[in-house]
């Protein structure tokens, strides 16, 4: 997606065009408001967008470009938002074009340290990350779109329009917008910026990050070759081939590409760099001489490790990388994104139907600056693991690859990218309460997590709305104005291999849960009365309430760790 700014002209080449720019009738007609106008068609502005569209609210999509552009940029997408891409409409396609990887290798010099398997476990409908190029996984999203918009969901998008300026009203938000036919205005009673890192939404209204800037630069080459390395994330700290710098990092994407980064260091000449000698010098280092390849794209990246101060700012709010900002180890920037746009959508469509006070948006900022302050801290970890500051930091990070050779305990400490994993809402404002005493993976702010079932998973059962989920019991008949579906399941029948059970039950017999809309656990009990379901429906959408029973205990950290 384009970053915005004021240019209607094209920046950069396509790799797709995915929606090309038309004048529409409204660049002739006085305003018009729109209930929700998002602001880049990236993945995360594409993800809210068809979420928004598919629960019936009208949306308005502006990019400033006509679709995606070339290079791979973010390739590797973790289970989680595979998941949220499948109820979507666009999972499966990724899936079936991307990469399947669960195996990671971490080197020093010549010497492989060890290896780890991400996903150790089955019964799962998706894989631990895929690795698929950027341009691919919008395309998919562009594609449900289009399949969406056929079926009637109310959803529009607008290439080459460009923000050029705004103001925030009382009641809404004017926007003013460039294109190749000229400027109109357009009304929005809420505006959610996913326009990127330099988001023009951002720096119109004056606002800024918190956080550090790094001091190194990676080089970023797509090789296109056939070569017989295995499906699999190496990393080489201190690699042994020549100008690699201090780091290195392999990854195989479709079509016979190869992701190669080279840490280069802080003080470089960037022109000198990219030049394309000097890139094959580092890439025939890497891989040996007389291999046939071709530079696909290539790039050079400096990264942050910074966020918003808040997400939510009256009537325009902030998601993906517009919002906050990590290094790209650790693949949680793009993932990280989906899920804000996972987090908000269900919000948003309650809010704008009238349904739900606007109160209810602040929990978007509580939850997600959480998962961002989580990720900003892995992320930071794994930067300072992986270029130490001193002296003293360089000692201590080569004597613990030295121990993790021999000795698993130093292994855990070893940090080439923490990689990422659905921030768990322990202890938030949302959770109702947990009175079943069963497994922790799936505790009250825990994202589902997905079992087999005789006919599919169980997350494919889950829809989008406020579901009910009755483990071995039969569920209340509830009274509440919101719609709750209910999904009843007996694990004699419906769990051939166990693993719902053990994910969902534990030592107990039966089990009813309540899940949002966005799969994330707001309460559970072993057995519970239509008032007490009622109650912690309030308490998930921001209404609270006394009667829902005792508070969900926190646990400490924000991550789930597949077992």
């Amino acid at each position: 997606m384009g970053a915005g700014g004021t240019s209607v002209g094209a920046s950069y080449p396509l790799a797709f065009r995915l929606y090309p720019y038309r004048k529409v009738a409204a660049q002739e007609q006085p305003p018009q408001r729109h209930p929700v106008v998002i602001v880049g068609a990236g993945p995360v502005g594409l993800a809210l967008a068809l979420d928004l569209g598919l629960k019936g609210t009208p949306v308005l999509l502006l990019d400033d470009h006509e679709g995606v552009g070339q290079g791979s940029r973010a390739i590797c997408f973790a289970k989680r938002t595979l998941e949220i891409a499948d109820r979507l409409g666009a999972g499966r396609a990724m899936l079936e074009k991307g990469v399947v990887w669960s195996v990671g290798k971490v080197f020093h010099a010549e010497d492989k340290v060890f290896e780890f398997n991400l996903l150790p476990e089955g019964g799962h409908r998706f894989p631990a990350f895929i690795n698929l190029q950027q341009p691919h996984f919008e395309r998919f999203l562009v594609e449900a779109l289009r399949r969406a918009q056929a079926e009637g969901a109310p959803i529009e998008i607008r290439g080459r329009n460009v923000v050029a300026g705004l103001e925030v009203r009382g009641d809404h938000v004017a926007l003013q917008i460039d294109t190749p036919d000229g400027p109109y205005a357009v009304e929005a009673d809420y505006l959610v910026a996913c326009d990127g890192v330099r988001s023009p939404v951002r720096g119109m209204m004056g606002l800024g990050f918190e956080g550090r800037v790094f001091e190194d630069n990676f080089l970023i080459a797509d090789v296109k070759m056939t070569a017989d390395f295995p499906t699999e994330r190496w990393f080489w700290f201190a690699p042994p081939f020549k100008g690699a710098g201090a780091s290195a990092l392999l990854h195989k994407q479709p079509d016979d590409i190869w992701r190669i980064d080279f840490q280069l260091g802080w003080d470089i000449d960037r022109a000198h760099e990219l030049r394309e000698e000097n890139i094959r010098a580092r890439v025939d280092a890497m891989l040996g001489e007389g291999v046939d390849y071709e530079l696909e794209w290539t790039s050079i990246y400096t990264f942050q490790c910074r966020r918003m101060a808040r997400f939510r700012h009256g009537r325009v709010l902030f998601a993906g990388d517009a919002a906050h900002q990590v290094s790209p180890f650790g693949a949680r920037g793009a993932n990280s994104g989906l899920q804000d746009a996972d987090n908000l959508g269900w919000k948003l469509d309650l809010v704008v139907r009238g349904l739900e006070p606007e109160r209810l948006l602040d929990s978007y900022d509580e939850e997600r600056v959480v998962a961002a302050d989580e990720n900003i801290l892995n992320s930071t970890r794994a930067t300072d693991f992986l270029t130490p500051k001193s002296e003293i930091s360089q000692i201590f990070r080569d004597a613990v690859l030295q121990l993790a050779r021999r000795h698993a305990f130093a292994r855990p400490m070893v940090n080439s990218g923490r990689l990422s994993v659905p921030c768990v809402y322990d202890g938030l404002s949302l959770n109702g309460p947990d009175q079943l005493g069963g497994p922790a993976r799936t505790r009250v702010g825990a994202p589902a997590v997905d079992a087999p079932l005789a006919e599919g998973f169980l997350l494919e059962r889950l829809t989008g709305g406020f579901t009910l989920l009755a483990l071995n019991t039969e569920a209340p008949q509830l009274q509440g104005v919101l719609p709750v579906r209910v999904l009843r399941l007996f694990t004699p029948a419906d769990d051939p291999t166990g693993a719902l059970r053990e994910r969902y039950l534990g030592e107990a017999e039966s089990a009813l849960y309540l899940l949002r809309p966005d799969q994330h656990i707001a309460a559970r009990w072993p057995e519970a009365t239509a008032a007490q379901v009622d109650a912690a429906i309030a308490i998930a959408i921001g209404k609270g309430g006394a009667d829902a029973g005792e508070p969900s205990a926190k646990h400490p950290g924000c991550g789930w760790v597949l077992r």
